[in-house]
């Protein structure tokens, strides 16, 4: 089997690090040997140490390297919606298999890959796209197919779960927390994509489409990033026997119509610390998924790095190569249901919320007023010294933790609350999941 790579950075050097390690299993496995056709770079001429391969495999004609007759899978690690759209929808009109690691395109235009799979009977594998090494998206996509799947909740993004256990276990701010990741290695120099939800919001879109066989774009998935957690969130979650974790969740439910829909979305919540997904520290990921039939299932491992996501890669290379040599082709995309995403102001939540507020008789009582009119049901008030003004003669601090209710209702009461007299200030408002 001829492979075309596009891209040598940290995977794709680790893919050919074990194409070539493991050369002799992975022909065992496949029954047939794995040979590189080339390697399609930006820059030739790039110092990449001791990579076992020939110089002259490298290329910067990526698209001419795809239409090469003599390659039948290619393999993108670039990243980015162009040129690798162009490449891979290119590659799989002609009939090649495709593995990609690529969830930004995949969510920003997935319909045209598979479109593009369909009408060259290839296939698109991509399970390096999400969560790294861990077995997830085959698990979906086959092992879980004959069941009926209703909530997928996760940690998907390293960077920022790394930023977040060490705020919960040393007391830092979000600032100290993302310098020490990046002097790790764990944040990128721009850690846009990961402390704003992005990256994770692409994986959420994934796992969507793959979990409710309906098609989930990176456009319907509701996006909130880490940058507004402080110290004291993570103090008042712990005071609650909880912690703050980044969450992607995607549930299936029904809507005031009686409609059955799916809500996709992205942002830190408080959890138990008696939840699975409480215990994941440093840069793992985990996914918590819960079906009908198989109940409550767990995944996690490493979700980031060159060598974790190369063997996802080539797992996928072992799959898609096999089934060449079989003359056969993996089951298409599964969009059946073609459930509406339900809007973010839809989704049933609860809410934490903080209040600095003058420390009078009847404050407690209107605050209350305000919930209630917006038909949200108060679980819990804890009342201490207004924390943004410590000591402060005349104020008090609220903390507040709501049922379960629509996402614009309890929106709606915190607008509310901000124009109140007696509310000094809203210092916090975080969502509650996971019953605590």
């Amino acid at each position: 089997m001829r492979l075309a790579l596009l891209g040598c950075g940290t995977v794709g050097q680790e893919v050919v690090r074990l194409l070539h390690e493991q050369s002799a299993d992975l022909a065992a496995r496949i029954g047939a040997p794995l040979e590189i056709a080339g390697i399609a770079v930006r820059r030739l001429g790039r110092d990449r140490g001791d990579l076992p391969v020939d110089e002259a495999l490298f290329t910067t004609d990526a698209l001419g390297l795809i239409k090469r007759d003599d390659v039948d899978v290619v393999i993108e690690v670039v990243g980015g919606i162009e040129p690798a759209r162009g490449w891979l929808v290119e590659a799989l009109r002609a009939g090649k298999s495709v593995v990609t690691a690529n969830k930004a395109l995949l969510a920003e235009d997935g319909v045209a890959l598979h479109e593009a799979a369909a009408e060259g009977g290839g296939d698109l594998y991509y399970e390096a796209s999400v969560a790294g090494a861990i077995p997830l998206l085959r698990p979906l996509r086959e092992s879980l197919h004959g069941d009926r799947i209703n909530r997928v909740t996760g940690i998907v993004n390293g960077t920022t779960n790394f930023i977040l256990s060490a705020m919960d276990a040393t007391g830092a701010g979000f600032a100290e927390a993302l310098e020490e990741a990046t002097a790790l290695g764990y944040a990128e120099a721009d850690p846009t994509a990961d402390v704003e939800g992005f990256d994770a919001a692409a994986k959420a879109a994934i796992l969507a489409s793959l979990a409710f066989h309906t098609r989930v774009g990176a456009a319907d998935v509701h996006r909130e990033g880490i940058t507004e957690v402080t110290a004291a969130d993570m103090a008042s979650a712990q005071a609650m026997g909880c912690t703050i974790k980044l969450l992607c969740i995607a549930a299936r439910g029904v809507d005031r119509t009686g409609r059955e829909t799916v809500s996709v979305r992205v942002h830190p919540a408080m959890i138990p610390r008696s939840h699975p997904l409480a215990s994941v520290g440093d840069a793992f990921n985990a996914v918590f998924v819960e079906a009908d039939a198989a109940g409550q299932l767990m995944f996690y491992g490493r979700g980031a790095g060159g060598a974790p996501t190369a063997s996802a890669v080539l797992g996928d290379v072992v799959a898609v190569s096999r089934n060449r040599l079989a003359g056969v082709r993996a089951a298409s995309e599964s969009a059946y249901a073609d459930l509406a995403v339900r809007p973010m102001g839809e989704a049933l939540t609860r809410y934490h919320v903080s209040l600095d507020v003058a420390d009078r008789p009847g404050v407690l009582a209107s605050v209350a007023n305000v919930f209630a009119r917006h038909d949200v049901s108060i679980a819990t008030v804890r009342q201490g010294s207004a924390s943004g003004s410590p000591g402060r003669a005349g104020d008090a601090e609220l903390v507040i933790v709501t049922h379960v209710a629509p996402d614009a209702a309890l929106a709606a009461t915190v607008g509310e609350l901000r124009g109140l007299d007696i509310v000094r200030s809203v210092t916090s408002v975080l969502r509650v999941e996971g019953g605590a």
